[in-house]
């Protein structure tokens, strides 16, 4: 019997996953539908940045418009239907891969995976229905961990640079790796992604390529500011526009708070250079201050956190009672407020005090806290 209920489990979690997809998802997965149409172009050498798209704008690489092109080539519903099995997938691995990873885990896994989808599965969901690639990108820095564990550095460095192809905020993984003097690695990291820069020019040419990259970045910085004062939002950059109005009060307090984020992590980093394990906290840290520093952090982009959350939730032993206290709760905030339940009024108020953000500024410390401790 007990080995029934992991295969009752999996076949449960198909259905459920079966039945979202045919009421929902096969027709909302906006995301992935830029995606697929940004495949499209790029298989046929049209351009891919178009202010005609609106908010739906493609804003990530063209080497990932490549990489979708061949499930771009399906049609549109049985491509939205293998991405969102794809997806699926993914995020389990995410999670299986951030339990198998933990360094000395000190509680039941089944305590650790439960209490932490608890707090994500609001997240996950949105990933999914959205047909998002986040978790596409944290499984592949988990791949780099796991590479790095086995001494193959060159590897790693090569799933880090895949992960910015996916994202490209992971890009705050390269300076991680030159601080940790990880030099085969960052060959590795750079050779990759000259190759991912370049690799469109096959099919635009090197000039068409260069003016595709010049569109990718006007998309992703004419789109930042519209975005700021959403509901949505969990960004330094959002939090003080929320607050102060958008203007240049609120960008220099966001860099202000972003660069002292940046130097927590720069000391956790540091701080962590002689223990046994350091990866797991390093990368946790880093996944997780991915939606606070990048402006368009959605909500839904905390899943990012899974890794940081496991550890918190694991360690809870390391942190008074007061303490633990304000992490649930600043998890449950994050992860427990719906808006079917609170009602439209009600959750963007909540939202928009952007009390999600200082709950998660508050996890970041903690965080901080057990590297500094020796904890992690």
């Amino acid at each position: 019997m007990k080995r029934a209920l992991p295969c009752l489990g999996a076949l449960l979690l198909v259905a459920v996953a079966a039945a979202v997809y045919v009421q929902r998802s096969h027709r909302q997965m906006r995301d992935f539908e830029v995606y697929r149409v940004a495949g499209v172009r790029a298989a046929a050498g049209q351009p891919l940045y178009r202010e005609s798209d609106g908010h739906w704008m493609f804003k990530y690489l063209p080497a990932f418009a490549l990489l979708v092109a061949p499930l771009a080539q399906l049609p549109p519903e049985g491509a939205r239907a293998l991405w969102f099995a794809l997806t699926i997938g993914v995020a389990a691995l995410f999670v299986r891969g951030s339990l198998a990873l933990l360094p000395a885990r000190r509680r039941a896994p089944a305590f650790v995976v439960g209490i932490t989808l608890l707090f994500m599965a609001k997240h996950f969901a949105r990933e999914i229905g959205l047909g998002q690639s986040n978790a596409l990108m944290a499984v592949t820095v988990l791949a780099a961990l796991t590479a790095a564990r086995g001494n193959r550095h060159a590897a790693s460095g090569a799933w880090l640079a895949a992960a910015a192809i996916i994202k490209p905020y992971a890009l705050i993984f390269l300076p991680w790796l030159v601080v940790g003097r990880r030099w085969r690695a960052v060959a590795a990291y750079s050779a990759v992604a000259v190759a991912a820069l370049a690799a469109p020019a096959l099919r635009y040419g090197w000039a068409g390529n260069l003016a595709e990259l010049r569109g990718w970045w006007a998309s992703v910085t004419s789109s930042t500011a519209p975005n700021l004062t959403g509901q949505d939002t969990v960004s330094l950059a959002g939090m003080f526009a929320a607050w102060v109005g958008t203007g240049p009060a609120a960008a220099w307090l966001a860099s202000a708070l972003s660069l002292a984020l940046v130097i927590l992590c720069a000391r956790v980093v540091l701080q962590g250079r002689d223990a046994s394990s350091p990866d797991y906290l390093d990368a946790a840290l880093l996944l997780f201050v991915i939606p606070l520093l990048s402006p368009q952090g959605w909500d839904y982009v905390l899943l990012l956190s899974t890794p940081a959350v496991m550890l918190l939730v694991d360690r809870l032993d390391e942190f008074r009672t007061p303490v633990r206290v304000l992490l649930v709760l600043s998890l449950a905030v994050a992860g427990l407020s719906f808006w079917d339940v609170l009602g439209p009024e009600a959750y963007r108020a909540l939202m928009m005090s952007r009390v999600v953000t200082l709950g998660a500024l508050l996890q970041v410390w903690l965080v901080a806290r057990l590297r500094a401790r020796g904890a992690a």
